[in-house]
């Protein structure tokens, strides 16, 4: 917004990602052997001292705040430039994540100034994508303590170097938002009759490839059953919809005309084909590797491989006990009794739900929007967001207010009882809170000159439409 005179032009510098890094204190207890406690640390770049400066840093705060709170050490610090956030997910094993607060730069005399917004980012949120790094890290490496088991303090730097190397790019710190804090999952909307199919179709599958211990189904990326327990299929639900199918957009564009398997004898074609696993069943030489995932760390600790197979919309996610190798003869008979059967069933399920939404009527688009979220099942609904792409929320609303909804969230997590906040926004907007027996639900209203009164008129009609068979309190 440049003007005469010289004035000052804005520019809004997101927050970013300066440092990332992972130590345990009893590796190196002496002094001199700093340098052992640092497992990861990115930018690697960083000189030697500052990593080992760095990390001692952290550490004396984590002793510092434990002094006064014995059984919760420091969850973040904020400073005037960044903000520090630390996990503590295994004994001794201490992650941290320092993020720059945006920046608003203005020039002054021709030269650049910086100010720093100190009270922008939320603890909650960011202490959640962090929490989030290492469920992801352990869903496809196992826990820090398995690797050091497996081959000592090596084996679980070469992992962590090897993974977060990636993982991180991945981060797009300026659109995390209250979704990132409750990781939930988009369940898929279904009657009755078609979910029994879906049902009947695993418990065959199930039977008839025997090695297979759990199954998970979904369509358009929203969950619709899944066999797994309920914190590892959360994180495999974000792997899914946030990093695999995004990848393989591009074969289901090809249009339904033309079956990727014309070639096949008899009326069996099918569309069915591997997102993870070999990509052509028909050469003898083709690979068979499976990505590994790690579940019930807790207690059992299981080793599987994770078997993707996609017909249309449809997905669905076979594991099986990764001590046995999956052969290409085991692929071949998977496709051939798997394809042709989900085929059909993702024909059903998209005919009846589309059946069902002309029944439902188009809706007009309403003057709000929510997200709801139940912690008991993690069941998650949001019309705030577009779509979630690997690269970036898209949330239709002004970061303001997803500010305000991520302030209500961390007031309602500070108490037990149920409750109802309404705050009044700038610019005309409404937002209120909700939550009651487990659920949460947030509501933006965009309505000029409503009060108090009609604001609550409006949310209670939107819990009658569209959640008429949940209980919210009055």
């Amino acid at each position: 917004m440049a003007t005469a005179g010289g004035a000052s032009q804005e520019k809004q510098l997101a927050p970013t990602l300066l440092s990332f890094f992972i130590y345990n204190p009893k590796l190196g207890p002496k002094e001199g052997e700093e340098e052992k406690k640092i497992l990861f640390y990115h930018p690697n770049e960083v000189e030697k001292n500052e990593k080992i400066r760095n990390v001692g840093l952290c550490e004396a705060i984590v002793q510092f705040t434990r002094t006064f709170s014995p059984t919760k050490p420091a969850k973040s610090l904020h400073t005037q430039k960044n903000r520090q956030f630390f996990h503590e997910p295994e004994e001794n094993f201490w992650m941290v994540m320092v993020v720059r607060n945006p920046i608003i730069e203005k020039h002054k005399d021709g030269k650049p100034v910086y100010e720093y917004q100190e009270e922008e980012l939320l603890d909650k949120v960011y202490s959640s994508v962090l929490q989030q790094c290492y469920s992801m890290y352990k869903l496809f490496n196992g826990t820090f303590l398995k690797s050091m088991e497996d081959g000592g303090v090596k084996v679980l730097k070469e992992r962590l170097e090897k993974f977060f190397h990636r993982y991180l790019q991945t981060l797009h710190l300026q659109s995390c938002d209250l979704l990132d804090v409750f990781c939930g999952i988009s369940f898929f909307p279904l009657d009755k009759m078609t979910y029994l199919k879906i049902q009947s179709f695993i418990n065959r599958m199930e039977e008839s490839l025997s090695i297979v211990k759990y199954t998970a189904f979904l369509y358009n990326d929203q969950l619709i059953w899944s066999g797994l327990e309920q914190d590892d299929m959360r994180i495999l639900y974000k792997y899914l919809t946030t990093s695999l199918f995004p990848r393989h957009m591009e074969p289901e564009l090809a249009g339904r005309d033309s079956p990727i398997r014309a070639e096949m004898p008899g009326n069996l074609q099918h569309y069915g084909r591997f997102l993870t696993g070999p990509l052509n069943l028909n050469d003898p030489e083709a690979k068979c590797r499976f990505p590994k995932i790690f579940v019930n760390t807790d207690d059992t600790y299981e080793e599987l491989h994770l078997i993707v197979y996609k017909a249309m919309s449809a997905a669905v996610c076979f594991m099986i006990d990764a001590s046995i190798p999956p052969t290409l003869e085991f692929c071949r008979k998977l496709d051939s009794i798997v394809g042709p059967q989900l085929t059909v069933l993702a024909s059903d399920i998209c005919e009846q739900y589309n059946i069902n939404k002309r029944i439902s009527g188009a809706e007009k688009e309403p003057q709000f929007k929510f997200i709801y979220f139940n912690h008991m099942n993690l069941a998650e609904k949001s019309t705030i967001h577009m779509r979630k792409t690997p690269s970036v929320s898209l949330a239709s609303v002004h970061p303001d207010l997803m500010k305000i909804l991520g302030d209500i969230n961390s007031d309602f997590s500070r108490v037990d009882e149920d409750e109802e906040i309404i705050v009044k926004a700038m610019s005309d907007y409404w937002v209120v809170g909700k939550k009651s027996d487990q659920r949460e639900l947030y509501v933006i209203l965009n309505q000029k000159n409503a009060n108090l009164i009609e604001v609550n008129e409006e949310v209670k009609k939107l819990c009658a439409t569209q959640f008429n068979n949940i209980f919210f309190l009055d």
